[in-house]
């Protein structure tokens, strides 16, 4: 069992990552440590790989969910989609530079290859979760499109129903 503190808005590993990391692409390495997102930490949580404690001991994954929540408004259904492309094999990063919550990468790529990397190498998806009452303009649609596009990625929008079902929607710009 890994063991993990909760610090801000990420869980800090200081010991045992290396596995979870390099094989399983979770976190980002730094010199001594590991940070997780919340979205990879509660994931691990709940495949019992990892303990996540706080100042006052161990949080049970219940007060952490809720804790998670508090720190980002967007956290449930995130994790929901999250939790839903990990589970079928895929390798999720932050989108947050591209706008979206996460890259996803195909199963078996190395998100951290260094130099040129072949087309099955690159982001297969830019995803950005949504709970199903949300609304977006059509330049918000047009600039997270462009932005997936200008990596050679395709952007969808992973839409949480209020039953935590997830419909995934693919938008392309098309020119005539």
């Amino acid at each position: 069992m890994i063991k993990g503190r909760l610090l801000q808005n990420r869980v800090r590993v200081w010991e045992n990552f290396e596995d979870i990391h390099e094989e399983l692409y979770y976190g980002k390495v730094f010199e001594n440590h590991m940070d997780l997102s919340l979205c990879e930490a509660m994931h691990l949580v709940e495949r019992d790989e990892l303990e996540v404690s706080d100042g006052d001991g161990k949080i049970n994954i219940e007060d952490l969910f809720d804790s998670f929540c508090s720190l980002d408004e967007e956290f449930q259904h995130k994790y929901i989609v999250y939790s839903d492309l990990r589970e079928r094999g895929y390798i999720l990063k932050s989108g947050f530079k591209f706008g979206a919550h996460f890259r996803v990468y195909p199963r078996g790529v190395n998100p951290y290859k260094d130099g040129p990397k072949s087309q099955k190498e690159h982001t297969k998806w830019v995803v950005h979760a949504v709970p199903e009452d949300h609304s977006l303009t059509f330049s918000e649609m047009s600039r997270a499109v462009r932005l997936a596009q200008n990596i050679r990625s395709t952007m969808l929008w992973g839409v949480v129903d209020s039953e935590k079902g997830v419909t995934y929607y693919k938008v392309e710009r098309i020119t005539p």
